[in-house]
């Protein structure tokens, strides 16, 4: 476990590299959401690194009882100062060693895992933490994004799974494949019970960020980009695996 670690100054922006786009939250938050939906079945749900809530309101009306757990002492103020008038539990940590008694039928690790040091060690832990018929939704960034493998056509990184210096400073440890996010999971004793990939993503997002501000982008394109992803997943931005215990 990493006691050494500054939650709260690695979710501050670098003067090379921002830790959270527009981009993040209005495009990729709502197609997880969209990937996500077709396999809720209500009840208990639990979201690990839950940042400021971004994610979190588009969970409200799908699960009647939430809970969010977060390393970042800043973030969780962020959170609960947002959502006071809702019934949801924050809870202030880190996975590695916080205690949870409740057995849940969703939890949510979106753009997380790769924050990790030993996330074969987190996954075992959220294991314990399902129910018997709960879902992991686990989400990660992918290394073979089209938008990074440019990015490596024109030398700003070394490699498709690279941990650039400014990624690490927002506490990266590693870029994943579908291959390698699969070992780890399959590690931990989770099965894999769906896969796919988060949207086509050809721009960096700070590329993205600027054509949100324009009428260059429609939500017919940006569903198009979703769509394509579909028929794509090792070319989206994010990978996505549904889990659950294995028993």
């Amino acid at each position: 476990m990493e006691n050494n670690r500054n939650y709260n100054q690695e979710l501050l922006d670098t003067k090379d590299h921002k830790y959270a786009y527009n981009f993040d939250f209005d495009v990729m938050h709502k197609y997880m959401l969209k990937s996500f939906e077709p396999f809720f079945q209500g009840g208990k749900a639990l979201e690990l690194g839950s940042f400021k809530g971004d994610l979190t309101w588009r969970l409200f009306p799908h699960f009647r009882d939430i809970t969010c757990v977060e390393a970042s002492t800043d973030a969780i103020e962020v959170s609960k100062n947002k959502y006071a008038d809702k019934s949801i539990q924050f809870k202030q940590g880190v996975f590695e060693n916080i205690e949870l008694v409740e057995k849940y039928d969703a939890i949510f690790l979106t753009h997380t895992l790769e924050h990790l040091g030993n996330p074969v060690f987190v996954l075992e832990r959220i294991k314990s933490w399902l129910s018997d018929t709960g879902k992991l939704y686990l989400v990660v960034p992918n290394a073979n994004a089209p938008s990074r493998q440019i990015a490596v056509k024109m030398g700003l990184i070394t490699h498709n799974s690279a941990v650039t210096p400014s990624e690490r400073a927002h506490g990266h440890h590693i870029t994943y494949t579908l291959d390698t996010l699969e070992r780890d999971v399959k590690a931990s004793g989770l099965r894999v019970l769906y896969r796919n990939g988060i949207f086509f993503k050809a721009l960096a997002n700070f590329q993205w960020d600027r054509l949100l501000e324009t009428d260059i982008i429609s939500e017919a394109y940006l569903d198009g980009c979703y769509a394509l992803g579909q028929q794509y997943p090792d070319l989206c931005s994010s990978l996505f695996l549904l889990c659950d215990n294995g028993k």
